[in-house]
């Protein structure tokens, strides 16, 4: 029964996240793209706060370490996201999927100077390929690097790139506060900050830009996509640790880009395919032990 229900979060937080990224390009059609990544920041902060309150006893930061988590969860993890809002405005939302399959490559080496880890000489061969693969997926035109949606592709990998920062910046910090209320403070942070740049750039959404589809959008972001789905994806980081959590990056791109086809009549090139199994097959040579150890083989079989 255990092993079902694990199964089942596994899936489900695949679904909802997967689902986000056809519904975030749906609700750009109305909605102004920082804004919209800004109010959806807003419902989840909201929502995981009240629960926070509620459940937790001491939920509010006060220690420095918490303070620096939230801080670099909210600028790096949470508004860094307005990134991939950006560059959704062109880029089709299973290609903006494929891309965060970088996420933990990229975290690895934030991890080198940050916190002090180590990066073997296949490690590096796996961040390589990885990189490699990326260049698949966003295929840029040597003459004009802006050329086409390759600027919309790059500020999805400098999403990417953020969101990684994020995570190490966390770590890095030390936490003591609980989860809910880390997370809740932190998309708290992150939507003021989404805010403030919104306003500064001009952005003014309209009462009219309101109807059913931007705000089924901004609703399905908020509550399912953001606040639901990261419960369950805390709920797995606990019970199996963060390389099964991040397994679930490598499904996320596959439910993206089937709901992008049958929703949005999205297409996906070979090349950006191939990209994406590049990009895997670096995670792998990079995250080799952690595989190991998985499969239940031992570190001492699998080279340096």
């Amino acid at each position: 029964m255990a092993r079902n229900l694990d199964v089942l979060l596994f899936l489900s937080l695949a679904v909802l996240w997967g689902l986000s990224f056809p519904a975030i390009s749906v609700g750009l059609e109305y909605l102004p793209p920082l804004f919209f990544a800004a109010a959806r920041y807003d419902i989840a902060a909201i929502l995981l706060l009240v629960a926070a309150a509620i459940r937790v006893e001491t939920w509010r930061p006060t220690a420095r370490n918490d303070l620096a988590a939230v801080a670099g969860g909210g600028i790096f993890l949470i508004a860094g996201n307005g990134l991939l809002f950006l560059g959704q405005q062109t880029v089709p939302s299973g290609v903006a999927a494929i891309l965060q399959g970088l996420i933990p490559i990229i975290t690895a080496l934030w991890a080198i100077p940050l916190l002090g880890e180590r990066l073997s000489a296949i490690g590096a061969v796996g961040a390589a390929i990885g990189f490699f693969g990326v260049g698949l997926i966003v295929q840029p035109d040597p003459g004009n690097l802006l050329a086409g949606d390759t600027a919309a592709r790059l500020l999805v990998v400098g999403q990417v790139c953020s969101v990684a920062l994020g995570g190490v910046l966390i770590q890095r910090a030390g936490p003591t506060l609980e989860q809910l209320p880390l997370v809740g403070w932190s998309m708290f942070v992150g939507a003021f900050v989404l805010h403030a740049v919104s306003f500064a750039t001009g952005e003014s959404p309209s009462v009219d830009v309101i109807g059913p589809a931007s705000l089924g959008a901004l609703l399905y972001l908020g509550i399912f996509a953001t606040a639901i789905a990261f419960l369950i994806y805390f709920t797995i980081l606990e019970e199996h640790g963060a390389f099964e959590a991040a397994l679930i990056g490598y499904l996320v791109p596959v439910v993206a880009t089937v709901a992008g086809v049958l929703l949005l009549d999205e297409s996906l090139g070979v090349v950006t395919v191939v990209g994406f199994g590049v990009v895997a097959v670096g995670f792998v040579l990079l995250k080799r032990h952690a595989i190991a150890d998985a499969v239940g083989v031992g570190p001492g079989v699998v080279g340096p």
